[in-house]
This record gives structure tokens, sequence and C-alpha cells, in this order.
């Protein structure tokens, strides 16, 4: 019977699922540990409006369990030390550096936290994979917390999550399946009573450890795959007349294709698409699988031709030239209802009209200043000064659309829509533009008012 869990890293997929488990489990006490103080600061804030993750309904939940059952702390190897069962949900980024760069998963912080388990851990101890990761980690991770000499045994389990983020508690509260993946029945049965709990037992699916690694990475591949292909369709609308929207609808009341998933944009983004194919890719090719990896990696690449293509169409239809021109941005976030920036499009797009000299003024509801600055910075494009100087954070839409040149649509927060469009068009220059990257306005509403409005796809 578990009593005590712990999880290593309070990010976008450790605070919420941890906040779940915690309140649909009251007899368990859940601990959330990170290094970062300022981070588990604000997850002990007492105004819950300050959680540093932004999901609808998590401050609730968080509410609820939180001095209850559910803590947040900064004491990493008490937490392990008291620990039945610890899950390790650690960022796992691409790899910036040698063998393997700009594709294989940086697994250094998963090493640390193994090492770190294995020096404190005095009792036997379930360890779950939160985190996504390549195939056949489990076995590192085994091989470490086996050699470290303190005759504790150690249980790996994979349990990966298929959070969508905007919507993380929904999809915590009813998921379409929880996925555990292990080699000793009596560990995956002691976490499938965690989330028994609350999920339907035919839900939870069991699998051996390799085939649950491999079905994460796949299930965002496919979801990726699915963009990029109405992506792709969209520019051959935009030559033919057609309106991928049309396209879409139609294809999608086919049962065996189904709707979801094919909403032409500027493209995908996010913590995990990317990374998860650049990961599919480089397995591939490590074991010499090279058309099985061209083929998942044309889904990336179709992603960035998405993301240039707009920022190319901006520049043209504004007769070529955007230097020193006034680009509102509303949204930075990669999706609504998140302030999560991870490979978010705003940012390439940005990036591509800022080499042309624009002046780009970012509205964004949830997303700080810092954050869309620290996004610039890390590209390495420019220096630090250069972003400051041609990139604007403001701290509302009408700050950042009177005297604009054009507007570019970039996240689909709903309250975009709402916007008084008549009044923005009496304080924009003249010919005012609309490029929306996310088919989220009325497009002949705008054009009525005399907007010249481009949406992707038609």
């Amino acid at each position: 019977m578990i009593k005590k869990i712990t999880c290593i890293g309070a990010g976008y997929v450790g605070g919420p699922t941890m906040s779940v488990i915690a309140q649909k489990n009251p007899n368990v006490e859940v601990t959330v540990v990170d290094l970062n103080e300022h981070r588990i600061a604000a997850w002990n804030d007492a105004d819950l409006s300050k959680l540093p993750v932004y999901e609808p309904g998590l401050d609730a939940v968080v509410g609820e369990a939180r001095g209850r059952n559910l803590f947040f702390s900064t004491d990493v190897d008490k937490a392990i030390d008291e620990a039945d069962m610890i899950f390790i949900s650690v960022n796992t980024p691409t790899k910036t550096y040698g063998k393997g760069k700009g594709q294989a998963a940086d697994l250094k912080f998963i090493e640390l936290c193994a090492r770190q388990i294995a020096a404190v851990a005095k009792s036997d101890k379930i360890v779950v994979e939160k985190s996504t990761l390549p195939v056949r980690t489990a076995e590192a991770l085994k091989s470490i917390l086996d050699h470290t000499g303190n005759g504790v045994n150690f249980h790996i389990l994979s349990n990966p999550e298929f959070l969508a983020e905007g919507t993380a508690v929904t999809d915590l509260h009813n998921p379409d399946r929880v996925l555990i993946g292990g080699e000793d029945a009596e560990a995956i049965e002691a976490l499938v009573k965690v989330y028994e709990a609350w999920v339907p037992r035919e839900r939870i699916l069991t699998t051996n450890l390799w085939s649950s690694e491999l079905s994460k990475l796949v299930a965002n591949a496919f979801l990726a795959q699915r963009v990029s292909s109405i992506n792709a369709i969209s520019e051959l609308c935009e030559v033919t007349g057609a309106n991928v929207d049309e396209v879409a609808h139609a294809i999608g009341k086919d049962s065996r294709i189904g709707s979801k998933f094919l909403k032409a944009s500027v493209g995908f983004g996010g913590s995990c698409f990317q990374k998860d194919i650049l990961n599919l890719v480089y397995i591939a090719r490590s074991y010499h699988l090279n058309e099985v990896a061209d083929y998942w990696e044309q889904v990336i690449l179709l992603n960035d031709h998405q993301k240039t293509r707009f920022a190319e169409r901006i520049i043209k239809t504004m007769y070529n030239t955007v230097n020193g021109k006034q680009i509102a941005f509303l949204g930075w976030a990669f999706k609504k209802d998140t302030n999560d920036t991870r490979e978010s499009a705003a940012i390439y797009v940005a990036d591509h009209l800022l080499d042309e000299e624009a002046s780009i003024i970012v509205y964004d509801p949830k997303v700080s200043a810092e954050q869309i600055y620290r996004d610039l910075d890390y590209l390495g494009t420019r220096s630090s000064e250069e972003n400051r100087r041609l990139v604007t954070v403001v701290d509302t839409p009408e700050e950042a659309l009177i005297g604009s040149h054009a507007i570019a649509v970039l996240t689909e927060w709903d309250e975009f829509k709402q916007y008084d469009w008549a009044k923005i068009k009496e304080g924009m220059k003249r010919p005012s533009f609309v490029f929306d990257g996310r088919k989220l306005l009325n497009g002949a509403e705008l054009e009525e008012l005399g907007f010249s409005y481009y949406a992707i796809g038609e």
C-alpha cells in the first residue's frame, strides 16, 4: 500500500499531476520537490492566482489538497528518503551539444535524479518515469539505481503523461487512458491502485516498459503529423482557390479520419511534439532505419516551413518591407489557456520579422515580458539589447494595436474575438493588415470594416 509519494520536478507535468493525485487520494501524502526555490515559493503562495503554472481549474485543485496531503518543498533528500513511490518529472530537452545534437533527448537531469535517489534511498522504492523519454531509458535508470550498493530494491515503471496544456486538469480528472509499463506485477498494481481512486479500471492500460515509453512518442508524433498534413494542404488551398476549413470539415466527417487536429494554423508548438518526433527520428537513425527517420522528420520540416511562410507572407503583403513598421502580435503562448511558450510559433515568426528590422509589439494575457525576451534571447540570433530595441511587450491590447501597421494573431485566445474591431481600425495606420495565423477571427466582418485580411489556407 502506497502511503507517501514524492515527485521530483514541479513544472507543467509534475505540479498538476501530483495535485490531482493528492486531491483524489486524500490518504496518500504527496510531496512535490524542486531545486528551484522561486518555483516552490510560487506553488506555496497563499494567492492561488500566483501559481507558476496557469491551467484552468488548477487553483481549485491545489486549494483543496495543499496543506492537507499535498506539499511543495525544496528538501529533495528528505522527500526521497520518506517516499514509497518516486515520480521523476524533470525536463528532458533536446540536446544542444555533442552526439545527437538537435535531435536526441538530453537525459542529464534524469540521470542526476537517479543518482540522487540511489545515494539517499535506504528502503525499497518504486521509481516512475513521468518525463517524456526515449525508449529504453528505464534500462539506464535501473542500471544506475542497482549499482549503488545500498542493497535497496528499485522497481522502474513508465507512466507517460498525455496531458494537453490548457485542458490539463480536465484531462487528469477524466483521462482517455492511463498507461503503465513495467516488469514487476506488484509495482504495476501499486500504481494502478493510485489511479483507481478515480479512473475506471478498464481505462488503465498495462504494457511492458518499452511499449509504454514508445507509445508516448508515437502518440505525439501522430498528432503532430495530422497538423503538418493539414498545413501542407493549406498552402495548396491558397494557390488553387480552395478553402482549407471546408476541406478539413469534409474529410473530418469520414469516421476513419475524424475531425480532431485538422485545424490549419501557423504551426504547432509546445514542449512535446517537436521534441518527441526528433527523439523518434534519432532512435530510428541509431538503428539505421533511415526511411522511417526521414518520414517523421518531414513532419518537423513542414512545421518549420509553415512558420517561415507566414512571416514571408507578412513581408510580401506589406510591399516587401517591414523595416520600421509596427506589427502587433496578439498572443505569444504556443496555444490558448496556458502561459507556456516552449517552441511557440510566435517566437520564430518574430525572429524572421526582426531580421527585417520590424518593430514588434507583443500582447499576451498570460505571458510575462521576461519570458518573451528570454525566448528571443535563447535563439541567439541577435544580442539581447537588439531584441529589446525592436520588441516591446505591453500589458493591454490597446497599447499594442493603436498606431500599428499590421496585426498578427499568433495564439487563439478567446478574448481576441471579443475586441471592438471597428474601433481598432480607427487607431491603425492605413492600409490596415490582419494576418490571422490561427484562423480565429471573422474574416468577412474584418474586410467589411476595411481591413486587408489574410488567413492561412484561404
